[in-house]
């Protein structure tokens, strides 16, 4: 463990809480603490409170609880690890390294980020210079105004015959041509007598790494008969190339506030995208998605929306990353395509129709089953049944590549019914309407009405039926005991009845207020549930939520509704072992005909306080894992650090427990 709790601790007392809440959030003091606006939502009631003595913050408007790491965490959308580096920076606290070797690495990397600062700074100023009037023009004309250009930090390589302007610089400023070479700033070789400047007469956009150093470069040619329109920097110490995105810090901090993740092609039209009001933008650098960048685009996003251009290459750049993501698509993790105008990019479509027209293509993404189904009929005669049994083949193959079970599954339902549906939309009276076309619009990807699933039943593919079968119910409960003896003993027993009462209480919320789903449900999907039929619950809970019925404008119907689904899903028993679990019924937010506004304040408290919790169960393991290793004063001081926040997460939920029965009486009374 790189950071040890002495490090954490050392840090924790040089840095007040007050002093780094206070450079985002204005604090006023109030006693022995300090308060102000919440930094998590909007209010004009202060609600937002800093104890230095205790060392941590309170939010009462969010339920956010923790101390200065926690707080980095929240307000920057960083790891725990890059919180810790950035705060260790303000306190001017050295970081420990791991080795050595490593010490003596990270080193070697300060060396290089300076090199490449220097050159960013030469890029930039050559731009500004008599000599990049060429390259402002150039800029001028794609509507890249100044201001923009220092945001993004452009730059301009000097042209021929200009060889060695940036090493030549550089050398002034005392940097060895070696370092020159291992940056990639300079062609080198044994056939090359003199290295000579890798870029020349190129407009120059900085790739910059999470910290927002400059790891590389990508020069845009500005003459037409240069055999490489972009160049970017080779693979280096400091770079390479599918390990990271342009724009990639800016669009996680944008992200992390609420903005889109949206994935286009190239520089140009990042800027365009985050200067028409979509700061989320990233792309990736010169090649097609990979798969280390599609990890990235994950922890940013669960939804990245990838936006190619409007012609046939941008359209095979879509189903490659189709193909690319569809092995790791995982429960709440997938990707939507959104596809511009036939031969528009998106700094086109910017500059034409700005941040409206660029909205409506993103209102129109499409999801990726969408894209592979297109794909797999896109020109395709399927007049006979041997080319229909190609193509089922073929959509059974690609669902069978999904590695998650419960993902492959769904998608394997969701091909079945597209394919009985394409073939026989009328209800089995065959609906194959001529030489490679559907009745069902030309081809066009079925959408399934209100998100009904059908489960696989065992009859092969597509069962031999004719027409959309029926729902299957879903199994009833999680478990598949090896023999009768195991289903019956104590230790299933004790699974059964092992459902937290925060998690009863949240699907609680959910069935009782299905309209929470509206506007939570990324959020909903993405809640770390530690029992497994809470999983199985939530999954029935957001099927049934897909029906037209649940968006009825009647809360009591909605939740009417929502109850008589998952018992037809066959989650009965699994719905009595949750209301089971819910101890008190002291909790108003989460019952039936709660007033919307206590239904949301207690929605976002249970949440806060439930991802609260599971921080610090991980925080616990790695506080006994500590101990174990290092029984010292500091590992034992940890391990009782963490057993007391854990201690005030339950003191809180006992707050919101005594505040839900006041609110209940309230609402009795009027």
């Amino acid at each position: 463990m790189r950071f040890t709790p002495q490090f954490l601790d050392e840090l924790r007392a040089r840095l007040s809480v007050s002093e780094v809440v206070g450079k985002r959030v204005k604090l006023k003091k109030a006693g022995r603490e300090w308060k102000g606006l919440s930094p998590f939502q909007q209010e004009k009631t202060p609600s937002f409170y800093v104890n230095d003595q205790k060392g941590f913050y309170h939010d009462f408007s969010s339920g956010k609880h923790g101390d200065i790491i926690n707080f980095v965490m929240e307000t920057d959308g960083v790891p725990f690890g890059e919180a810790v580096e950035r705060l260790a920076g303000m306190a001017g606290l050295p970081l420990p390294a791991v080795t050595p070797d490593a010490a003596r690495h990270e080193q070697r990397r300060r060396t290089l980020h300076d090199v490449m600062e220097l050159a960013a700074k030469f890029f930039s100023e050559t731009l500004a210079s008599r000599v990049g009037a060429k390259a402002r023009g150039y800029l001028a004309d794609r509507a890249i105004s100044p201001a923009t250009q220092l945001q993004f930090r452009l730059g301009y390589a000097p042209p021929p015959p200009e060889r060695f302007a940036l090493k030549e610089h550089l050398g002034k400023l005392g940097v060895s041509v070696e370092d020159m070479i291992e940056t990639g700033l300079l062609v080198a070789g044994n056939d090359i007598p003199v290295p000579y400047d890798r870029f020349r007469d190129r407009v120059m956009f900085p790739i910059t790494d999470l910290r927002g150093r400059v790891i590389a470069f990508g020069g845009r040619a500005l003459e037409k008969d240069v055999p490489a329109k972009y160049l970017n920097s080779p693979e280096t110490p400091l770079f390479h190339k599918g390990d990271n995105l342009y724009n990639h810090q800016t669009a996680r901090k944008a992200t992390h506030d609420g903005s889109a993740l949206i994935v286009v092609e190239g520089y140009v039209d990042v800027i365009a995208m985050v200067t028409a009001g979509f700061p989320g933008a990233v792309a990736p650098l010169g090649t097609a998605l990979t798969e280390n960048q599609l990890a990235l685009l994950w922890k940013m996003a669960d939804e990245p929306i990838l936006c190619f251009d409007g012609d046939r290459a941008g359209q095979k750049a879509a189903y490659r990353a189709a193909d690319l993501a569809l092995p790791f698509l995982a429960p709440g993790k997938s990707l939507r395509f959104a596809l511009l105008p036939e031969g528009q990019d998106p700094d086109d479509l910017a500059r034409s129709g700005g941040r409206g027209a660029i909205e409506e293509v993103i209102a129109a993404a499409r999801p990726l089953a969408d894209m592979i189904w297109s794909r797999e009929l896109e020109g395709g005669n399927f007049a006979t049944p041997e080319r229909r049994a190609a193509l089922e083949a073929r959509i059974k193959e690609l669902s069978n590549g999904i590695r998650d079970e419960v993902v492959r599954r769904y998608y394997r339902d969701d091909f079945v019914e597209r394919l009985q549906r394409t073939f026989a939309p009328d209800g089995g009276r065959g609906g194959f309407a001529g030489r490679g076309n559907f009745r069902q619009g030309g081809g066009r990807p079925f959408q399934p009405r209100g998100g009904q699933a059908n489960r696989f039943g065992g009859q092969g593919f597509g069962g031999g039926r004719r027409g959309p079968p029926g729902p299957t119910p879903l199994p009833s409960g999680p478990y598949q005991a090896a023999s009768p003896q195991l289903a019956t003993s104590p230790i299933m027993r004790g699974q059964r009845s092992a459902i937290s009462r925060r998690e009863a209480l949240i699907l609680q919320c959910l069935i009782n207020h299905p309209w929470l789903l509206h506007d939570h449900l990324e959020e909903v999907a993405a809640l770390e549930l530690a029992h497994p039929e809470a999983h199985k619950l939530r999954a029935g809970i957001i099927a049934a939520f897909a029906n037209d019925h649940h968006h009825s404008p009647d809360p009591g119907e909605q939740a009417e509704k929502m109850r008589g689904d998952i018992e037809k899903g066959g989650f009965s028993q699994i719905l009595q072992r949750v209301e089971g679990g819910i101890t008190t019924a002291a909790v108003w937010g989460a019952r039936e005909g709660a007033a919307r506004d206590d239904v949301l304040s207690t929605w976002h408290q249970l949440v806060a306080l439930h991802r609260q919790y599971h921080s610090l169960l991980r925080e616990l393991k790695d506080a006994e894992l500590a101990l174990g290793e290092d029984p010292s004063e500091a590992n034992l001081a940890w391990l009782r650090d963490v057993k007391a926040r854990l201690a005030e997460v339950d003191g809180t939920e006992a707050l919101i427990e005594g505040f839900g029965e006041l609110s209940g009486r309230f609402q009795k009374s009027v």
